[in-house]
Order: structure tokens, then C-alpha cells, then sequence
């Protein structure tokens, strides 16, 4: 077995997410009573409100918390991965899953992300709509096609017949409209808050090269999928880079899926509420395991099924 962690992004999270997980295990409640925020954390997991718990200020720091708790329950049994990839934040949860950052470092800067994101484009019209049944290329022209209106790029290329557009609101309904004339099956608009991964994020990015200044970055214990490249980094790239880019460029998730197994991987394990990353990998690689923890049951699930064929 070579097993890869891949860790939820925004968009899975749901009120009640970590509860039973809080009761039931000391070391993700460690996390959790630790997390550097300053709202509080646990009651907006436990019992919202809904809308507060999808403004990305807030969504990321929790996701981010949720996952490093999960990731300590897996290594107390454990259950090492020999690679990890993130949707996006999720990225951050990899990464400090690989030893590249603290568990309270990660909180931190995955709260300090959702407001410079929030920030970036504060009082601007933008919209994200997710595309199905159609390809990159002729999705890429719609794109092109309504250039006039205003920013809209792929944002997200999640697995074959799911992408995401992203920008200007008008330029993205624009693009949406054209992609249903040229065949897409669906077009869904997106409950975000904010153009993610396009380039109208780079105020994000900005405020992340400066922030990253005075971070402490450690060794990375394993590889990570980076969602800028749909790759394990080469020696010359370094991390901060790469996440100053992914902040505002394309989420490369199902070349990143199609890299782990190209690279041997034959299971993954969805850290997260939901199983969104799950059906994306379904799509694009049949050869793969999927098993996931969002609760203490699916947590017992994926230890038994993991049970003699772990990697220390």
C-alpha cells in the first residue's frame, strides 16, 4: 500500500463538523482548545450560525483546526502518509501535515488567509460558477470570449466534467451562459464569498509574500501536491512562492490526483467534512482506495481498514 492524505477546502464545511471528535478524542481537542483565533472556535464548528461558518474569514481557521486535529488522531494510531495534497486550503493542512508548519502556525495563517482573500475584493461584483460536462479548452475560449466584461478564468480544474470559472460577476455569468450554448451540462453558481484562485486574488497574494517573511518554515517530511502545479515541487521552487501563486491562480487538483497515481499511490484518505475530494478522485482515478475521516465513526473505519499496512 502507499497511502496520500488529501485534506478538504472551502465549500465542505458544515455546522456540527468535529463535535464527536472534541467529546471523544483528547488529542484533537488538544488542537482545538489551542487554536490562535480570536472568535470563538469551537462554538462556530459546534453550532454556527451557517453563514458566519461560510465567510471565509472564519471557514479557513476552522477547516485548517479540524484537519490538524485529525491529522494528530491518524499519527497517534500510526497512520503516516508518504505524500499529502490539499483542495486549496487544504493545502495548508498538508503542509503541516509534512512538518512544513506548526499546528497552531497553520491555524494562524489560515485565519490570516480568509481575511487578506476577504480584503482582496471587498465591495467588487464577483461570482464563481461550476461548470459540468464540458472540457478545458472550450470552456477556456467562453472564457476568452467575454473578456470585455471583466476578469473571468478556470479557476478550479477538480476532475474530467468539473471545472470552476471565477471573476467579475458580469464576466462570469457572461462565460456561464456561453458555456450552456456550447454544451456544458450544467452551470452552478457557487455559495463563495470571493473570486478565489483567479488572479483578482493578488492583494491576497501580496499580503501573503509579506506575512511569510517572518514565518519559520520547516523540512517537509514528505512530498505535497502543490495545486499550482498538479505536482510534487522540484528543489528549485520553494513553498512560500508557491503559496504567494496558489492564492491566485488555478487549482490543478485532478492533474495533483493523476500525479499520485502516476507516483504508486493506491489509497487516500479524505480528511474533512464531506466527500467531496472523494468523488473527484472516483472520476480520475479508478485504480485508487478512497476511504475518509469526518467523524469518530469514519475515523474507526479508515484505522480498521488501515489496520496492518500502516507506514511508520
Amino acid at each position: 500500500m502507499k497511502l496520500a492524505f488529501l485534506y478538504a477546502g472551502q465549500g465542505s464545511q458544515k455546522v456540527g463538523m468535529g463535535k464527536d471528535l472534541y467529546e471523544a478524542c483528547p488529542a484533537f481537542r488538544q488542537v482545538l482548545d489551542h487554536a490562535p483565533v480570536d472568535f470563538d472556535l469551537k462554538k462556530l464548528c459546534f453550532e454556527g450560525p451557517e453563514e458566519q461558518l461560510g465567510d471565509t474569514r472564519y471557514t479557513q481557521p476552522c477547516m485548517v483546526a479540524f484537519a490538524v486535529g485529525v491529522t494528530a488522531l491518524l499519527r497517534e494510531k500510526g497512520i503516516i502518509p508518504e505524500a499529502a495534497a490539499g483542495l486549496s486550503l487544504g493545502e495548508y493542512s498538508a503542509l503541516q501535515a509534512a512538518g512544513v508548519f506548526a499546528p497552531e502556525q497553520a491555524i494562524a495563517l489560515a485565519a490570516f488567509r480568509g481575511g487578506a482573500m476577504a480584503d482582496a475584493v471587498a465591495g467588487r461584483p464577483c461570482g464563481m460558477v461550476a461548470v459540468l460536462g464540458m472540457e478545458r479548452e472550450p470552456l477556456q475560449a467562453c472564457c476568452d470570449a467575454v473578456k470585455g466584461q471583466g476578469v473571468c478564468e478556470i479557476a478550479n480544474y477538480n476532475c474530467p466534467g468539473q471545472l470552476v470559472i471565477g471573476g467579475d460577476q458580469e464576466a462570469v455569468d457572461a462565460a456561464a451562459a456561453l458555456a450552456k450554448e456550447k454544451g456544458a451540462r450544467r452551470c452552478v453558481p457557487l455559495k463563495v464569498s470571493g473570486p478565489f484562485h483567479t488572479s483578482l486574488m493578488k492583494p491576497a497574494g501580496d499580503a501573503l509574500r509579506e506575512r511569510f517573511q517572518s514565518e519559520a518554515f520547516g523540512e517537509m517530511a514528505f512530498p505535497v501536491v502543490f495545486n499550482c502545479l498538479g505536482r510534487a515541487k522540484t528543489a528549485e521552487e520553494t513553498v512560500p512562492a508557491l503559496l504567494e501563486r496558489q492564492v491566485q491562480s488555478s487549482v490543478y487538483f485532478e492533474d495533483s490526483i493523476r500525479w499520485l497515481e502516476q507516483n504508486g499511490f493506491d489509497t487516500v484518505v479524505e480528511i474533512g467534512p464531506g466527500k467531496a475530494l472523494s468523488a473527484f478522485v472516483k472520476k480520475t482515478a479508478k485504480s485508487i482506495r478512497i476511504l475518509n475521516v469526518e467523524d469518530v465513526a469514519s475515523l474507526e473505519a479508515t484505522v480498521e481498514a488501515l489496520k496492518g499496512d500502516t507506514h511508520e
